[in-house]
């Protein structure tokens, strides 16, 4: 129903943050990962239509009921969506710096020196 809130709040954040990240750090992928699947999250949405383009704009919150299922779902799907996309953004650094690190490197004997 919502669960795009939760990386769409997250990647408002980062967007409005990214002047104070360091540029090796690839602030530009962590946003372009989250607005991806904010916007595919929310077309989805859209097409069954749990977004709708009149006040309340979320179909839950027309409903007291529906907005407990609402808020349970950004809890258990929003939530661990948003922190493994930041887990992939850290992996993906990761592994460039360590990309970044090899190429000046010599490998003699098996070993990487550098």
């Amino acid at each position: 129903m919502a669960c795009f809130l939760v990386p769409a709040t997250a990647a408002v954040v980062t967007t409005a943050a990214r002047k104070h990240i360091p540029e090796r750090y690839r602030p530009h992928w962590l946003n372009s990962m989250l607005w991806g699947g904010v916007a595919m999250l929310a077309v989805e949405h859209i097409s069954h239509g749990e977004v709708v383009p009149y006040p309340p704009f979320l179909s839950a919150l027309r409903n007291p009921q529906d907005t407990a299922v609402m808020f349970k779902e950004m809890l258990t799907v929003g939530v661990p969506m948003t922190i493994a996309i930041f887990v992939l953004w850290g992996v993906m650094v990761l592994i460039t710096e360590r990309v970044r690190g090899r190429k000046g490197s010599v490998r003699t004997g098996g070993q990487w020196t550098g």
